[in-house]
């Protein structure tokens, strides 16, 4: 019998690059293109998967959604990187669940290889969340440190249709003739960066990839793919699609409205809070802090306190962080804003990054950034994927309208002046 290495490839041919210009294999990019015109119905998925995905709440598909379901629906290879929080897992747990065939005898027809335990119970949970109306589909989750007997009694017993697990426990469980992949349809693997490059991994996942039919559809995705893996990933695949997301488009947004309004620097006060009377809300982040019309950066400590007690005093419930506080303090604040107590928040670019606050549903640019990245990291904390939100930026120097012109140039971000109304539906999720 010949080995691993020689039925599957030698991984040192850096010269089957693709051919960038060969549009057969055209390597993809992100973009605004057609996305907020687009919603799940589009993608034409099963009623049952449909119905699962209104439960959760979702409305409009990312990115990385847009461009892959179509294709994977059906059954293209597919190589994918895009970063964290752009939906990758519901590509390929919509795309499988809506092609998997569950008639005659119970078979395992979707493997799903990733690097962690903890990855492979998240992924398997997906599967269950949107398989709520497929009743007869059944997922398996297998990874070690649970008795490999317990394994063995759910695939005699109740042999899942999907199998979520990790290379060692799968690789052990097809060696004992325990686990059947010989009916396997399609074939995922997440992350597969950290599963392709360490050599006594890759060997796994090449023993388990063999135990599967030549004929089925290879989907491969990760938040990171060097251009040393790539090669190997094409390995895998029958002429894939191959989808490669650039930082800056990692920070598209969908489903967020964003405005920017002229205002001189004395008119920003009574225009935010002509704002927060007329809009409704859950919660806002207010950015202080930038390029003043002097070209220098505005204190951003100073102008928060200030501003947020400012809107205490015209009965908003409002509170301030920056950088310049204790480490407990900040803490303590930022705790009171999660948990509802207030539902505004005057902040500096301290927490222009990683917030995650889910309530929040509007971003005002008090102060515009004076970089074109900080504006998108800002207006990220409302609108998160999903959901939907509202932006509105106060452009008042020629600094301002210089950073807003790069912004809707390098990320074709559409930014329009604000209108006189704002219809609510349009940034208030039902």
């Amino acid at each position: 019998m010949a080995s691993v290495e020689d039925e599957l490839v030698d991984y040192d041919e850096e010269a089957d690059a693709v051919d960038e210009n060969d549009s057969s294999k055209q390597v993809k990019k992100g973009s605004y293109t057609g996305i907020h015109a687009s919603g799940f119905k589009d993608f034409l998925l099963k009623q049952e998967l449909m119905r699962s995905i209104v439960d959760c709440g979702f409305e409009h598909p990312s990115e990385v959604q847009h461009e892959v379901i179509p294709q994977a629906n059906l059954g293209m290879d597919v190589i994918c990187q895009a970063k964290s929080g752009m939906g990758k897992t519901a590509v390929f747990v919509l795309t499988t669940l809506h092609q998997v065939e569950t008639e005659g005898d119970a078979q395992v027809k979707v493997l799903v290889l990733c690097h962690t335990r903890e990855l492979a119970f998240q992924i398997s949970n997906e599967f269950q969340r949107f398989s709520k109306y497929l009743t007869d589909v059944k997922t398996g989750v297998f990874y070690g440190g649970v008795p490999v007997r317990e394994n063995i009694k759910v695939l005699k017993t109740a042999c899942p249709h999907v199998v979520v697990g990790t290379p060692g426990r799968i690789l052990a469980l097809v060696k004992s003739k325990d686990l059947d992949l010989s009916h396997v349809k399609h074939y995922v693997m997440d992350e597969c960066d950290q599963l392709l490059g360490e050599l006594d991994i890759r060997k796994d996942v090449q023993q388990i990839f063999m135990a599967t039919p030549h004929d089925k559809q290879v989907m491969m995705f990760s938040a990171t793919l060097s251009k040393e893996v790539r090669p190997i990933c094409r390995k895998f695949c029958q002429d894939p699609m191959e989808i490669y997301v650039d930082d800056e488009a990692k920070l598209t947004l969908h489903g967020l409205k964003q405005y920017f309004v002229d205002v001189t620097e004395a008119e920003k006060n009574r225009k935010l809070n002509d704002l927060l009377d007329a809009l409704e809300f859950n919660q806002v982040v207010c950015f202080v802090g930038g390029a003043s019309s002097d070209g220098n950066v505005r204190r951003g400590k100073a102008r928060s306190e200030t501003l947020s007690k400012l809107l205490e005093e015209c009965s908003f419930p409002s509170i301030y962080i920056h950088g310049k506080m204790r480490q407990q303090e900040r803490l303590t604040r930022y705790k009171r804003f999660k948990d509802f107590e207030k539902r505004i928040l005057v902040a500096t670019d301290l927490f222009g990054r990683g917030m995650d606050i889910e309530r929040v549903n509007i971003v005002v640019n008090y102060d515009f950034p004076k970089v074109a990245d900080q504006y998108l990291h800002r207006v990220g904390r409302a609108g998160r994927f999903g959901t939907k939100g509202l932006a509105i930026s106060f452009i008042s120097s020629e600094e301002d309208r210089a950073v807003l012109k790069e912004v809707q140039e390098r990320f074709t971000a559409d930014i329009n002046p604000l209108p006189d109304s704002i219809e609510v539906s349009s940034y208030m999720n039902a």
